[in-house]
């Protein structure tokens, strides 16, 4: 067992890198391929390093592994803790893995302000990093909301046209859910005593205050998910944000209101998780249903990609408020695995944006004649995107399929229906832009992608199609820790 600081240098190795980039000083030119040297470099390091915390980690254990804690506000009982189970680990690595991914696919298509943007990118790493494996609840408040400032900058400079808009509506929709949450932390530190949430996880809060605690951790995690009604801010967001923004926005921050779910609501507020399932089954049921709908018939590939990944999310808070364990787990693969097609497919959208400078569907038809590589590609994430067996997206749906079959068939069947519309809007979208005769001049002169960007898909490629055949290299780590967390939430006392 190694016994370095293996989450602590994951978490702030990036930072380091960061520095080092506003070191840099020279000719424009320079400096942008420097910056992109050791952005890639420090992401790259930080990604190996974070393959020792799972080579490292024992799966038949719940308890909290790689474990760094120290004093930071002595006076209030407030530490600088950190540690990862078997639900958190996977997004540490998914983190890790989709920054230098997101690095590499930028760049070419960022050229201005290089260095900021690279500095930005890896102050993000830092804080995604850290929200999921803070084990303090401070000190996860402040990664939580961290990741949001640097994810700010990158779509209001790199954005597109509507990029300071896009910018401040999800900084303003955040906002108040922030405070709500930040208060009922607050609460919660008064009431028990201490910040440290496997303290937390012990304490019996009372039945009326869970609901209110509850009430307040939901304004802040529904937004981030986001969950109907309060998801108008993704596609926007999604539109204008450059496309390594896309692609980090849709496979680490919408995971980040999920996560909170699974940390803080449902085994340390299990009453009023019960008392409250309902109401977040329907509105989970309302985002497959009506959110895939709305999909169909978007003309934009990038707000039909942004309308896909709410639709999925759904099937995520639907799983976790099952309460059981196929729901559970199949809710956790299904987020790792929309990591890996939701990133995989904004990526697809910035190659064929950076050759014809439009995403619309229209402008497109025929590109499999220029592009068969980045075809084929862009077949198995859409295939993957429509649940097909054998890809990562089919584990974790029918996992939670199965999860919703045992608590109601209708639950389940509403449930299954992602499946159809998934594979309408997809497919759909597929057919339009990659088969047929080539729609015009510009799709004919298309060049097929180079090497970069074969690099950067096959990788994604390789992780759907690993998760697809063999899931059990990621569901036989949760197992431990899922059964633990069922122990906190398997009975309400309301």
């Amino acid at each position: 067992m190694i016994e370095w600081p293996l989450l602590t240098i994951t978490t702030f190795l990036p930072l380091v890198g960061a520095f080092f980039i506003l070191t840099i000083r020279g000719e424009p030119l320079v400096v942008a391929q420097n910056s992109r040297n050791v952005a890639l470099l420090t992401s790259g390091a930080t990604f190996l390093v974070s393959l020792l915390i799972w080579a490292n980690f024992d799966p038949s254990s719940a308890a909290f592994q790689m474990v760094d804690k120290a004093a930071w506000l002595p006076g209030f009982n407030i530490a600088y803790h950190m540690g990862v189970d078997g639900i958190s680990l996977f997004f540490v690595l998914l983190s890790t893995l989709l920054t230098p991914i997101c690095i590499l696919a930028s760049w070419e298509s960022v050229q201005t302000r290089v260095k900021e943007y690279m500095v930005a990118f890896l102050i993000l790493e830092t804080m995604m990093v850290g929200m999921f494996a803070a084990l303090d609840m401070f000190l996860f408040y402040t990664f939580f909301e961290g990741v949001l400032i640097p994810m700010f900058i990158i779509i209001g400079v790199w954005g597109g046209a509507r990029r300071v808009y896009a910018a401040f509506k999800l900084f303003l929709y955040t906002l108040l859910g922030s405070v709500l949450m930040l208060l009922a932390m607050l609460a919660m530190y008064y009431q028990a005593g201490t910040a440290d949430i496997p303290t937390l996880l012990a304490h019996q809060f009372p039945a009326q205050m869970q609901l209110w605690l509850w009430l307040a951790f939901f304004a802040s995690f529904a937004v981030k998910v986001p969950m109907w009604p309060v998801h108008t801010w993704l596609p926007d967001a999604h539109v204008e944000a450059p496309t390594g923004g896309s692609a980090v926005l849709a496979a680490i921050m919408l995971k980040l209101g999920a996560y909170g779910f699974i940390r803080f609501s449902l085994p340390i507020l299990p009453d009023a998780s019960h008392a409250l399932s309902g109401f977040m089954i329907t509105l989970s049921l309302i985002a497959v249903v009506y959110i895939g709908l709305v999909a169909l018939v978007q003309a934009d590939m990038k707000k039909l990609i942004a309308y896909s990944s709410i639709a999925h999310m759904g099937f995520v808070t639907l799983g976790f408020f099952i309460f059981n364990a196929y729901g559970i787990e199949g809710a956790l693969v299904q987020m790792i695995s929309h990591g890996f097609v939701s990133a995989a497919m904004f990526l697809c959208v910035g190659v064929m944006y950076d050759r014809m400078h439009t995403r619309m569907i229209a402008d497109y038809g025929g590109v499999a004649n220029t592009m068969p590589k980045f075809a084929a590609f862009m077949m198995l994430f859409a295939m993957a995107n429509c649940g097909l067996p054998a890809t990562s997206g089919f584990v974790g749906e029918f996992m939670v399929i199965m999860g919703a079959m045992k608590a109601n068939f209708w639950l389940a069947f509403l449930a299954a229906t992602t499946l159809i519309f998934g594979a309408g809007y997809t497919l759909w979208m597929y057919k339009r832009v990659i088969f047929g005769a080539v729609a015009n001049d510009h799709v004919g002169k298309l060049q097929d992608i180079g090497g970069r960007e074969f690099l950067v898909l096959a990788l994604l490629a390789a992780a759907v199609l690993w998760m697809g055949v063999y899931p059990a290299a990621f569901t036989e780590i949760m197992h431990a820790s899922v059964n633990d967390l069922l122990k906190h939430v398997a009975v309400s006392k309301l």
